[in-house]
């Protein structure tokens, strides 16, 4: 059996993904480790995977730092070049010692020292993709949220693809600039900016979201196979008053934040509340926690909790409000409900109009989510069957997708050297 390192940065919602495909991979008896911060030790060892510890460390309860990576204009910039860039060197080192003896690494979207590490050791690597928008595909252009309103032009098909591809390696690639030292020191010639072409690997790239969120497109990185979304099903336990609160009622609309815009929630919990009252329908709030989020008076119809497995209390929904992040998105659309996104930064704008154009889903911008508007939007997601059914079918999509174990099939044949890097090597594990 082979030794593989699984390297993941970010919020819940990049880890669940490693620990699903490490689970996956344990299961058939390889040895497993995960690197990543150590803030998430606790959770990997309790999965029985080995841990090492892989920066920058992170604290997901940190309200400054989550509101200023939330920012919809900045926010990315804040991530990587205030926060990534300058510890380069030293997650380098640390994802060094943690990949010795390793037989393949598997990368995520802003492991950026992850491909050097394979280089300097001479390790063969997995790229992972979490979200459609990661691929900037000219064929299938992601929104970005810091100019949605281009997608008017989308109607001049690879032109406007193109357009987004340039504009986004433009405004990114002078934030690179310790990853490209990094490269040099170790006498790696490639200039290619990391959040593009330069994040796929050589051996295959999985893309581990469903088809029903992004088909595959001819542009794709080869070899690409798309598995669908790995879920972690983990500790499955929902607290006690989600049961009494579901059986003394209707189906509740359930509100969401994830775990990553959650602490840049402003009004979002508030206006949940007053939209909800005057719907007369009943709501779940998932606050994470925060008490800022709980600030509201307590209500025979509105069940406050910190946190629930969101496979176990979405289905019980009649549909669910969230931020559009990748790892809550394959829940909803697990879930079969109608949902209402509300898109904050990153990749949660491009998800939102997928689900939108899925006709699952209705959307509304973050600064414009007040009380009347989530009324309007909810009323037309609960009145119009249509937006059930179709969640429904993107269900039954998701359940015949192959998941973390179409992951581990793919690892495992990349291990064995089977990997085919022709033309035809873009697949869809999927009906």
């Amino acid at each position: 059996m082979a030794r593989v390192v699984i390297t993941a940065w970010g919020s819940y919602g990049d880890l669940f993904p490693s620990i699903g495909v490490g689970r996956a991979l344990a299961d058939r008896g390889h040895d497993v480790r995960l690197a990543v911060p150590a803030y998430y030790a606790p959770l990997v060892r309790h999965e029985r995977l080995e841990h090492h510890a892989v920066g920058p460390d992170i604290d997901p309860a940190d309200r400054d730092i989550v509101a200023r990576v939330m920012d919809p204009l900045r926010g990315p910039e804040v991530l990587i070049r205030e926060w990534l860039m300058p510890k380069t060197e030293e997650t380098f080192e640390q994802l060094l010692r943690a990949a010795h003896g390793a037989d393949l690494i598997v990368s995520h979207p802003v492991t950026f020292a992850a491909p050097v590490v394979a280089r300097v050791l001479g390790v063969p690597w997995v790229s992972t993709v979490l979200a459609p928008m990661s691929f900037f595909s000219i064929t299938d252009p992601p929104v970005l949220t810091v100019a949605a309103y281009l997608q008017r032009l989308r109607r001049f098909g690879t032109v406007y693809g193109r357009l987004v591809r340039w504009m986004a390696d433009r405004a990114t690639r002078s934030w690179m600039e310790p990853l490209y030292r990094l490269r040099r020191a170790h006498g790696i010639a490639d200039d290619r900016n990391p959040l593009m072409d330069g994040q796929f690997s050589p051996t295959m790239t999985l893309a581990l979201f469903s088809p029903v969120l992004g088909l595959p497109q001819r542009d794709w990185p080869t070899p690409t196979r798309q598995t669908g979304f790995v879920f972690y099903n983990g500790d499955l336990a929902v607290p006690p008053a989600f049961d009494d609160f579901i059986a003394a009622g209707d189906p509740p609309v359930i509100f969401t934040l994830g775990s990553s815009a959650v602490g840049a929630a402003g009004r979002f919990y508030s206006e949940s509340v007053s939209a909800a009252r005057r719907l007369g329908v009943r709501a779940v709030l998932l606050t994470g926690g925060f008490a800022e989020n709980e600030q509201i008076g307590a209500a025979r119809d509105v069940l406050l909790i910190p946190t629930a497995p969101h496979q176990v209390v979405f289905p019980q929904a009649s549909a669910i409000v969230h931020h559009g992040g990748v790892g809550t998105t394959g829940q909803g659309l697990r879930a079969g409900r109608p949902t209402l996104v509300v898109p904050h930064a990153h990749d949660q704008a491009d998800n939102a109009d997928r689900l939108v154009r899925l006709g699952v889903a209705r959307s509304i911008a973050a600064p414009s989510y007040e009380a009347g508007a989530v009324v309007r939007e909810l009323t037309r997601l609960l009145e119009d069957v249509s937006y059930a059914a179709r969640a429904q079918e993107a269900a039954s999509q998701v359940a015949r997708d192959g998941g973390a174990a179409a992951a581990a099939d793919a690892i495992e044949a990349a291990l064995a050297g089977a990997v085919d890097g022709g033309s035809n090597s873009i697949v869809s594990d999927a009906p």
